[in-house]
């Protein structure tokens, strides 16, 4: 998938960053009375001029009028820094597709679709974003900055990211996400893209690594990425099939309707058990279903910014 070529069409998953801006302005023009105060960095008065300062917001146009020296200010200055965690395993590349549009995408295409989404809000905000991504390894690690080649560093690698499809990749999060604790240093708000498919044995080990990412009073926002439909209903047709584990191989043939209500209850106590985990260990579980919009991802950065002190 291209994602920088396709945007601008009418249809397909296309240039990645005008489908984001796309994303981001709709879902700002919607919140109209906004309770997000001074978003998008609105100017909010001036100031005299101090020698010695920054030159860089004075307003010359109020200097031409008054013939001093006024410096604007802003609501919203660069106080955030957000760092992104992606999981890039097998499983978060079902459902299985040739080609990735906007009508139809899986797991790792919605995630890199928000990242880019939250990466125009940062942008609006003059906040800094920094990016790690791992499957089997520790893929890819950028460290938090704001500039303009960075934003365009980080949409590159979101396209690396969907060209290959990974077989047979599992992964122990815990591992990359004790790494990645030890490379965000300064306090960040985190947001990590899983689904949280892992054995029952790795459990503990994946909170302990969940609390290291707070260890230095990081807030972390965990978005747990599934399939509603497929994964969590259960819903296939009547027809014998062969599932296979994306990340083992194994194949297992059944009628989905014989273990549908089992399998349904299963996935129904896992969910409210991962949040009751994230409540304990003061972690903002976000359950995300791929084929809703993606304002859920934004409300959610926008709340959590508000709250970041």
């Amino acid at each position: 998938m291209k994602l920088q070529e396709e945007i601008n069409k009418s249809e397909g998953f296309g240039n990645l960053d005008h489908l984001a801006n796309q994303i981001v302005e709709g879902f700002i023009s919607g919140m109209h009375k906004s309770p997000f105060h001074g978003f998008s960095a609105e100017f909010a008065e001036h100031k005299i001029y101090n020698n010695g300062e920054s030159t860089k917001h004075i307003d010359w146009k109020l200097y031409a009028k008054t013939d001093k020296l006024y410096t604007k200010r802003y609501e919203e200055e660069t106080n955030l820094r957000c760092h992104v965690i992606i999981d890039n395993s097998s499983s978060m590349h079902y459902p299985k597709l040739k080609q990735q549009s906007l009508k139809e995408y899986n797991k790792i295409g919605f995630a890199a679709l928000a990242t880019a989404s939250l990466m125009k809000l940062l942008k609006k905000q003059r906040d800094a974003m920094g990016l790690s991504i791992y499957s089997e390894e520790y893929e890819y690690y950028l460290p938090e900055k704001g500039s303009e080649r960075h934003f365009q560093l980080l949409l590159h690698q979101l396209e690396e990211t969907l060209k290959t499809i990974p077989q047979q990749r599992k992964t122990e999060t815990y591992t990359y996400l004790h790494q990645i604790a030890e490379k965000v240093k300064r306090r960040s708000l985190i947001f990590l893209f899983t689904d949280m498919f892992q054995s029952n044995e790795d459990e503990q080990r994946l909170f302990e690594a969940l609390r290291h990412l707070k260890y230095n009073k990081h807030e972390l926002v965990l978005f747990h990425t599934f399939d509603q439909e497929k994964e969590v209903n259960f819903n296939f047709d009547e027809a014998p099939k062969r599932f296979t584990d994306v990340e083992t191989g194994e194949v297992i043939p059944l009628y989905a309707e014989n273990v549908k209500e089992a399998y349904q209850k299963e996935v129904k106590d896992y969910m409210l058990h991962l949040a009751q985990m994230c409540l304990q260990y003061r972690i903002k579980y976000v359950p995300v279903d791929i084929h809703k919009n993606l304002n859920n991802i934004l409300t959610t950065y926008l709340i959590e910014r508000q709250k970041f002190k």
